[in-house]
């Protein structure tokens, strides 16, 4: 069983990985970073072409996880090399997605082990099919943004703290360092609102006895000072600027210069009442039977309850700031499901809990399949940059303009199959190298303008909205995406139906609607 669980875990991680290949411009620093350590290495004489001294973005980050998910990743590209298959730089995007999904999943099944120690087979049993059902969770543990590298040393403290016998009262002094450790290395390295997880786990240990306030400061100081030199010789390096602190960088910029409220704010409870519910689908009211019966369970949501409430003072919101929670929430629904499964079957109120658990699982499930058939769609520049065989047709080495749009919904680095760098020597095209360009704000007269290079736009616009593109430009490929699910509400009206016509016809009662939003041009001779 303990296996069948771990594969469970595994497998929904590299499902949605492989169903969702492309990324979008949230991934695109940590995706970039790890290309380019993988196809540059890093050293100084390469250091300049690396993608983020084009495109910096508005505060520098960390490349400590992108390094390591380069250097994890380059013996799986080899062992495939060795195979003798020879991945495209699309195909080495997705195995390094597959490793950090892989990583990911590790630390649940670590995790786990540990709630199973903690709390029972069948708590572990329903702390991994919670998981496996909760989309958010699932689809964005192979995606690179910094929180979804966050998550790993998080869930490691987690599994460090959980793993013990049910009827412990004290850790050991060895799993407390650790996961203060660990967590003081994602707070000053990863990310720096861990901070503020780490804050009152800390303060409830030293209120519960389980560490001293002298061990404390001197676990934490030197694994802050381990970890500032780590980031500061690492990123000083690879932005060419020293001394260079990205997280506090972030926090200058974000909190104490205010910046982060130009990208919206929202109200304190938002958390609660929007993003925490999104992330939890049905092991909301799980955790909170959960909190209710077992003082094991409270006293595990406390800090992270304390974390949502000091992160909420921050104006600006989104549901990765507080992505570090949910498995803790998942700990705290999977021991209130054992419990409503645990009444007799044979009483009523048995039978009901033991269907709305079972009930709340489906509904998860069906709620992270329609949200996956809708994201699948949802990258219409990756599939616009993947359509090799519309360009290549093109006599001459073609020049791909790639817009905005395009830019932001999946045209990576990874994606620019035929031009430089490439892995591998033989990975190089005997003919001339392609172009892509990706600058912003050409109008189409400029895009129509003889004098622009070139050959090919992956366009929001299409030719026929504008006469000047209409006469430069013919259309090769629209790409669609995602709209929206619709109901067909007169399918689901009795009135003129057989009742068997209405189970056939059931599969059409949703419907899934898409529109183009990109086209792929070609110069018209």
């Amino acid at each position: 069983m303990s296996i069948a669980l771990d594969a469970l875990i595994f497998t929904t991680g590299w499902a949605h990985v492989v169903l969702a290949p492309y990324t979008k411009v949230e991934e695109s620093f940590n995706l970039h970073a790890t290309h380019d350590v993988l196809m540059y290495g890093v050293g100084i004489d390469n250091l300049y072409n690396y993608d983020h001294f084009t495109f910096p973005g508005a505060v520098p980050r960390t490349f400590v996880s992108s390094v390591l998910l380069a250097w994890l990743a380059t013996p799986v590209i080899r062992l495939a090399l060795w195979a003798g298959f020879m991945p495209s730089k699309f195909e080495m995007q997705i195995i390094v997605r597959l490793v950090l999904a892989s990583l990911n999943s590790w630390s649940l099944c670590l995790l786990r082990r540990g709630v199973t120690r903690r709390f029972g087979r069948g708590t572990g049993l329903f702390f991994s099919l919670l998981t496996c059902t909760q989309f958010h969770y699932s689809f964005w543990m192979g995606r690179t943004i910094p929180n979804m590298f966050a998550t790993i040393p998080v869930n490691l403290s987690t599994y460090l703290l959980v793993d013990r016998a049910s009827n412990s009262t004290l850790l050991s002094s060895k799993r407390i360092t650790s996961a203060i450790s660990l967590l003081t290395f994602t707070g000053v390295v990863l990310r720096a609102e861990v901070a503020l997880l780490l804050g009152p786990l800390s303060l409830q240990l030293l209120y519960s006895r389980q560490v001293s306030l002298f061990r404390l400061l001197k676990v934490g100081l030197i694994s802050a000072l381990l970890s500032l030199c780590m980031t500061l010789v690492v990123d000083s390096f690879f932005w060419d600027s020293y001394p260079l602190w990205p997280e506090f960088s972030g926090i200058y910029f974000n909190v104490i210069k205010g910046k982060s409220s130009e990208w919206g704010t929202s109200p304190p409870l938002t958390y609660i009442t929007s993003y925490l519910p999104k992330l939890l689908l049905g092991s909301l009211p799980l955790s909170i039977i959960g909190f209710t019966i077992d003082h094991r369970i409270r006293t595990l949501l406390i800090p992270s309850l304390a974390f949502i409430g000091l992160i909420s003072n921050l104006g600006h919101k989104e549901w990765r700031f507080i992505v570090y929670v949910v498995p803790v929430f998942n700990i705290a629904a999977a021991r209130g499901s054992k419990w409503m499964v645990s009444f007799r079957k044979n009483s009523l109120l048995g039978r009901l809990f033991f269907l709305g658990t079972i009930g709340i699982l489906a509904l998860n499930l069906l709620f992270t399949v329609l949200s996956t058939k809708a994201s699948v769609t949802n990258y219409p520049g990756g599939q616009a940059l993947s359509l090799k065989r519309h360009i290549s047709e093109f006599t001459a080495a073609p020049h791909v303009h790639i817009s905005n749009l395009a830019a932001q919904t999946g045209a990576s680095l990874f994606l620019q199959l035929n031009a430089p760098p490439h892995y591998l020597p033989s990975h190089q095209q005997e003919q001339q190298p392609w172009s892509y360009n990706k600058t912003e704000n050409l109008t189409p007269d400029i895009l129509s303008s003889a004098s622009t290079p070139f050959t090919h736009l992956i366009s929001e616009i299409p030719p026929s909205t504008d006469w000047r593109m209409d006469r430069t430009w013919r259309v090769v490929k629209d790409i669609k995406s995602f709209d929206r699910w619709a109901v067909d509400w007169e399918l689901l009206s009795f009135r003129g139906k057989k009742k068997g016509d209405l189970l056939t016809r059931f599969k059409d009662v949703l419907l899934f609607e898409e529109s183009s939003k990109l086209w792929i041009l070609e110069r018209k001779h």
